[in-house]
């Protein structure tokens, strides 16, 4: 069953303002846990978590900037 626009909207908003704080300080403390080999591996483990997260959610964000496709003119 696909969302619609508006639960697409409501559901990035929700993303972008509560999950996406959370995922960044879990991605904080987890590489905080390791030691700092060197700052070329930490900059990558970021860059591979700051990509990771959008994947299972590329289909909540997909069309949203754009207008409402069931929106009358």
């Amino acid at each position: 069953m696909a969302l619609s626009y508006k639960a697409r909207r409501r559901w990035s908003l929700v993303v972008l303002l509560v999950a996406m704080p959370l995922y960044i300080v879990v991605a904080v403390n987890v590489v905080a846990l390791f030691e700092r080999p060197s700052l070329l591996v930490e900059l990558l483990v970021y860059v591979v978590l700051g990509v990771v997260w959008v994947l299972p959610l590329k289909g909540i964000f997909k069309g949203v900037g754009q207008a409402d496709p069931d929106a009358e003119n």
